[in-house]
């Protein structure tokens, strides 16, 4: 595949980007990895199945749920696994290696110019007699005009391409959040919980303060799923979520770990601290009883959580600190659950 060919795939790529986040969006559909490889496929035009099937469902005015989207995905793309969100990433790369080459052909002809100066400099000082000092001037005016179209098609190119760049940058930053995202609660994922981990231990080291995590584990949460269903147990999920979120600071960092378990990081808390968080979220969620339907006529009771809690200490490194909050969680529920160990 020649450069030409390399530009023209990366240009319809920033397209495809530019039309397809926007439409999920109006379609209240997730931008997770699956989905915009269905939109990334249907954009692109090449998959007729695909198209033919979502020009149906957008036709008949068919809601996108997750069952529908991960239809979509299963039936056109998961076969071919076409990675896009790892394609979009490699074509970005190749724009902007295209600019680079950009900017070398404006250097070089910056460079050409400055030798054409310089030998005018060498004529001029041989005493050229007036015909000769003619000939040079319109060489050197026509360098000129040469360089200066040169620097304005240079520039409107530039211009284009700084335009093209911001938008994949936007998108990109758009779609790292929400692989960094759990779709169901809205808090961050294990995979952001694993980064920002690491930066307080960094931090840690740097500054010697204080820091504490919390393990959260919602109590008999399978057999509460088992007895009431899935949605109704997303509901639960997506309830703790909300009150974790607005039991602590905004500073401080909430994420869903997994399944029924979530972590809170707590920066500069010492463990006192946190065992005093700790004890006021486990009680904001215990002191509520949830019903949910129409007219709230299905009582769920009172949900409980136990929590695990542990401080850095100096010679922390992720495993260790992390282990050490978990065995906290360990003795809650060992502990008879709905209670806080540290």
């Amino acid at each position: 595949m020649n450069l030409a060919q390399h530009i023209s795939e990366t240009e319809l790529s920033a397209k495809i980007l530019r039309h397809a986040v926007p439409r999920m969006s109006e379609l209240n559909i997730p931008v997770t990895p699956d989905n915009y490889a269905v939109w990334y496929e249907y954009f692109r035009g090449v998959n007729l199945d695909l198209k033919r099937a979502i020009d149906g469902l957008l036709s008949n005015q068919v809601s996108f749920t997750r069952d529908i989207n991960a239809s979509l995905h299963n039936r056109f793309i998961q076969e071919q696994s076409p990675e896009v969100i790892q394609t979009v990433q490699v074509e970005t790369q190749l724009l902007i290696n295209s600019l680079m080459s950009k900017l070398s052909m404006m250097t070089a002809g910056t460079a050409k110019f400055g030798q054409s100066l310089s030998d005018f400099c060498n004529d001029i000082s041989l005493s050229p007699d007036q015909k000769t000092l003619d000939g040079l001037i319109d060489a050197l005016a026509q360098e000129v005009s040469s360089v200066v179209l040169s620097n304005q098609q240079m520039e409107q190119s530039l211009s284009m391409m700084s335009q093209e760049i911001v938008g994949l940058k936007s998108e990109m930053q758009n779609l790292n959040l929400v692989a960094m995202t759990d779709q169901l609660t809205s808090l961050y994922n294990r995979r952001a919980f694993d980064e920002e981990l690491l930066s307080h231990i960094q931090y840690f080291k740097q500054h010697n303060t204080h820091s504490s995590l919390l393990i959260i584990d919602i109590d008999n949460f399978k057999q509460f799923n088992d007895l009431h269903g899935h949605l109704v147990g997303d509901k639960v999920l997506a309830y703790i979520a909300l009150a974790l979120k607005q039991g602590v600071r905004g500073e401080d960092f909430v994420a869903r770990y997994g399944g029924e378990e979530f972590v809170v990081l707590l920066p500069d808390t010492d463990h006192a601290g946190a065992m005093v968080v700790a004890e006021l979220l486990r009680s904001r969620i215990a002191e509520r009883r949830l019903s949910i339907g129409k007219d709230n006529k299905l009582s769920l009771g009172a949900i409980t959580v136990s929590v695990g809690v542990a401080s850095l200490r100096r010679g922390d490194d992720r495993d260790s600190y992390f282990i050490r909050a978990d065995e906290s969680l360990y003795r809650a529920k060992s502990a008879g659950r709905n209670c806080v160990k540290g």
